[in-house]
């Protein structure tokens, strides 16, 4: 299990609804939005963990 790093949900990778790639790391998702907004600002989700929703969408 990993932590979406935009969001902070607790996934499955294997069932992840989408994953990204940066600086050498693979990132995995919850949602569509999560994903987006990471690869919008990857620098800003990247290597935190965050508690909880910050913008809704899970």
């Amino acid at each position: 299990m990993v932590k979406d790093p935009v969001c902070g949900m607790t996934i499955d990778p294997k069932t992840a609804a989408g994953k990204s790639e940066y600086k050498g790391e693979t990132y995995y998702f919850c949602s569509a939005g999560c994903k987006k907004s990471f690869d919008a600002k990857p620098e800003e989700y990247a290597g935190k963990s965050k508690e909880g929703s910050s913008h809704g969408c899970c």
